[in-house]
């Protein structure tokens, strides 16, 4: 890849990634490990060139196929959560999309294993992932309502999308004192939950109110 394309450029700047960090700082994110990151993931590789412009804006954007690219925010919320007792070492994520969150988490974690349904999705973060040397990070093009059965237990899940309900498959594969963060319910406005596994029991934590794309099964494409 290009290196000043990797970079970026103007709007796509490292010094714009610095506004950016300086911004979820204003807005509540603490965690200098996360604000850290959130600096370095050229974000605006993970969406349509023509969109480059606005990468470092804290919205969400569309990637195609009905799916969005989640808010820096909310990116930074979730992995400031997840990171925040202790870092998982293996971190299953449900919903690659543009592959963005998954970028992030593997800058702090062991290995990522990340499912995405969207056959075209899963091509373009691939080959991205490859370009931008991530070498911790595993993909499937499947269900995401399955999980990834063979692989577990994972030390954390993390859903990028809403289902109505978690599916049972992954709980089951969540490892003791581990933590499966989801956003959950129907319409336009879910709740971030996260739930811990001690002894095989869940405790339940609802967060605050967020806003994702509906979780889908099948594989499409």
């Amino acid at each position: 890849m290009d290196d000043h394309r990797r970079q970026g450029i103007g709007m796509t700047s490292r010094r714009t990634r610095e506004r950016l960090a300086g911004r979820l700082g204003d807005a509540g994110i603490r965690d200098a490990r996360v604000l850290n990151v959130m600096r370095q993931i050229p974000r605006h590789l993970f969406v349509d060139e023509a969109l480059a412009s606005r990468a470092y804006e804290d919205t969400a954007l569309p990637i195609g196929h009905g799916q969005t690219i989640s808010q820096p925010f909310v990116v930074a919320r979730m992995t400031e959560i997840l990171i925040r007792d202790r870092i998982p070492s293996r971190v299953l994520e449900v919903g690659t999309g543009s592959g963005y969150q998954a970028a992030v988490l593997a800058a702090l974690v062991d290995e990522v294993c990340t499912i995405e349904r969207i056959r075209a999705l899963y091509e373009r973060s691939r080959a991205l992932f490859r370009q931008l040397g991530i070498g911790n990070m595993r993909q499937r093009l499947g269900d995401g309502f399955e999980g990834w059965p063979s692989a577990a237990p994972f030390d954390a899940i993390i859903l990028t999308a809403a289902p109505e309900t978690v599916p049972p498959a992954l709980f089951e594969q969540l490892a003791d004192d581990g933590q499966l963060m989801a956003p959950v319910g129907g319409g336009g406005t879910q709740e971030l939950r996260v739930w811990h596994r001690r002894a095989g029991a869940f405790d339940e934590q609802t967060v605050e109110a967020v806003s994702f794309v509906p979780m889908r099964g099948g594989i499409e494409g």
